[in-house]
């Protein structure tokens, strides 16, 4: 395991994303994850028409809300702890434009898709807040966004949960075999073995690790994603991952 941080940068129309990857800088993806993005929007920015290829995406809402419109005919708003998932497949054209009113925040994040699959037709699903499972023990909430009872689906296995720990708590994870992804802090204090983990910054896992745990320095709050590497060449370039 590694620990990583995230880069502040620019995206859609003015918009900030604590960006964890692509970044040109030799960190482009972390196979089947090809995007990680922290975005927070205030008023009058957003994601205006634009196209995608080649993955699936979802947006998961922290606070605020957003507006998903597309050449589908699709045309909702998704609030805070619910979700939504476009697979663009063979391509599609969509916006996403936050609240007006309050300030927006959330993770969007892209998952390749197989060759034999990047000709899907195009598709979305949206995932209310109350939809989600979300499981309470003493000192920890965790939510899943993607995994057992979560009716978000994907064409490729992946683990991702919303994670909240008090102070002092612990929580561990199996890692399935062959499985590699991350832990994202966004807010609080972890330690992972000997290193202390700040918000903006990740937590790496490689294939061949078996288990995670983390403890809470602070009350803390973070992401856990974890999915099957396809093992394909990876050609990735703007919106289009081919």
């Amino acid at each position: 395991m590694r620990i990583v941080e995230s880069i502040l940068t620019s995206e859609g129309a003015g918009a900030e994303v604590q960006r964890l990857f692509p970044l040109r800088a030799g960190r482009m993806n972390h196979d089947p994850f090809v995007l990680w993005d922290h975005f927070l929007l205030e008023k009058g920015m957003g994601f205006p028409t634009h196209p995608h290829r080649g993955f699936e995406a979802i947006t998961y809402i922290f606070e605020g809300s957003m507006e998903h419109k597309d050449n589908l005919g699709n045309h909702s708003r998704v609030y805070a702890k619910g979700a939504q998932r476009f697979t663009a497949g063979s391509g599609l054209e969509h916006s996403e434009m936050p609240d007006e009113n309050q300030r927006t925040t959330g993770i969007q994040l892209w998952i390749n898709l197989p060759q034999r699959l990047k000709t899907l037709d195009a598709d979305y699903q949206q995932v209310d807040a109350d939809s989600i499972p979300e499981q309470h023990s003493e000192g920890v909430i965790v939510r899943t966004i993607v995994g057992n009872g979560s009716p978000l689906r994907l064409h490729t296995p992946v683990r991702y949960l919303d994670v909240s720990l008090d102070k002092g708590m612990e929580f561990n994870e199996v890692i399935p075999e062959g499985y590699q992804g991350l832990v994202y802090l966004v807010d609080g204090l972890l330690q992972c073995d000997n290193n202390e983990v700040n918000p903006a910054s990740a937590i790496y896992i490689e294939q061949g690790d078996k288990h995670i745990k983390v403890t809470a320095k602070q009350d803390s709050r973070f992401m856990l994603c974890i999915g099957a590497p396809h093992h394909e060449p990876i050609h990735q370039w703007g919106p289009f991952v081919d």
